[in-house]
């Protein structure tokens, strides 16, 4: 339908739906609402980072409809259905791939022409420290079930396809070994024969506060492309971030351009805190 609404009457529906919402969805808390001359700014923060991210929001005009094509016939309807669509944004890896500038002490996030992560044909995910395996639990007496447990990986299988790809595993089995892994990432290329493992980056807490993270390597396979390098780089900043890390420090050269500057002592370090905001 046409939208006939007033803008005060679009602001105060998707300020009262967000706020009252709160968590719009796991990790993701939603800060306010604010009205500005086109459009408003929904901020929130994610996870444990550090920054405060908003979105811009368009005030309805014209034909409004749904996420799924149907008409929306009220501003409730409208805001219910923006919520819903930048849940989903979230969910998909907003805060990762959109765009950002900063405004006003927030970082604002854009995922229009956002870049992909890396390359295409390659993509960046975890190294899985656990596996879903069937087990069969006893239930009212004699009754047994057969559900999906959450399993613990043993040390010799984590990560034993990247060392199969001759890759070194020891410094994140160590790592996981000793509670301090914060990250292990692995880099895949698509092929004709599936999947193939062609990097990975390691990150470990550097101190107990849990204030700083160390890069503790980052290593891609001859022949694959160095933005595969800088991808994952880029990816363990944010997991970083993410679990409330403020810096990012390393010994690994060559990273300038990501944003690690020397310290003193030597080494590198990047801050995870895009914009500083007043107490």
């Amino acid at each position: 339908m046409t939208v006939e609404w007033a803008r005060e009457e679009a602001f105060a529906a998707l300020r009262g739906c967000l706020l009252r919402v709160g968590a719009l969805t796991d990790g993701a808390c939603i800060v306010d609402v604010v009205a500005e001359p086109y459009g408003m700014l929904v901020v929130f923060r994610w996870k444990k980072d550090p920054n405060t991210y908003a979105v811009e929001i368009a005030f309805p005009a014209g034909r409004v409809t749904s996420v799924i094509g149907e008409p929306v016939t009220s501003p409730d309807e409208w805001a219910a259905d923006v919520g819903y669509r930048l849940a989903e944004d979230l969910v998909t890896g907003l805060v990762r791939r959109g765009r950002r500038t900063v405004r006003d002490g927030y970082v604002v996030l854009d995922d229009r022409g956002a870049p992909d992560i890396g390359p295409e044909g390659f993509s960046v995910s975890e190294v899985p420290l656990v596996t879903l395996e069937p087990r069969w639990r006893r239930e009212r007496g004699i009754r047994f079930t057969r559900r999906l447990m959450v399993v613990p990986v043993t040390l010799s299988e984590a990560g034993s396809w990247l060392a199969e790809a001759g890759m070194d595993v020891t410094v994140p089995r160590r790592l996981v070994a000793e509670g301090r892994l914060v990250c292990w990432l692995q880099a895949r290329a698509d092929g004709e024969g599936g999947e193939t493992a062609v990097g990975q980056a390691v990150a470990s807490w550097e101190d107990t506060r849990h204030a700083v993270v160390r890069l503790e390597l980052v290593h891609v396979q001859p022949g694959v492309p160095e933005e595969m390098r800088a991808a994952l780089v880029r990816v363990v900043v944010h997991e970083a971030a993410e679990v409330g890390a403020l810096r990012v420090v390393t010994d690994v050269p060559g990273l300038h351009e990501l944003g690690f500057r020397p310290v003193d002592g030597g080494g590198f370090a990047l801050s995870t805190i895009v914009v500083e905001r007043e107490p």
